[in-house]
């Protein structure tokens, strides 16, 4: 499992601070729109952004499901959510020693 099951494309993958999931998730679509509108005229192929933000201790928006559905290959959203969660522990645990 992972994002490189045959999916061609710009990733940029973030883990926010829970309360900012929503904010940041509209921040990537707005990031990525001139982008989008390049790539389609220089290559004439179709694009979309798809966010995948996960808050550090897991948190999810609404359309986390359905824009990850939109990743070809199968993408468990509780292991995306452990790996985001053990990512903040181990930030923690270097900060803390």
């Amino acid at each position: 499992m992972g994002f490189n099951s045959g999916f061609k494309g710009l990733r940029d993958v973030a883990v926010s601070g829970d309360r900012n999931v929503i904010k940041k998730e509209a921040e990537k679509i707005l990031k990525y729109k001139d982008r989008t509108t390049e790539i389609q005229r220089m290559w004439n192929v179709k694009t979309k952004v798809i966010p995948v933000i996960i808050g550090a201790i897991g948190t999810i928006s609404k359309s986390f499901r359905k824009y990850v559905s939109n990743i070809p290959g199968h993408h468990a959203v509780e292991e995306l959510q452990k790996t985001a969660i053990l990512g903040t522990a181990h930030i923690i645990r270097k900060v803390l020693t």
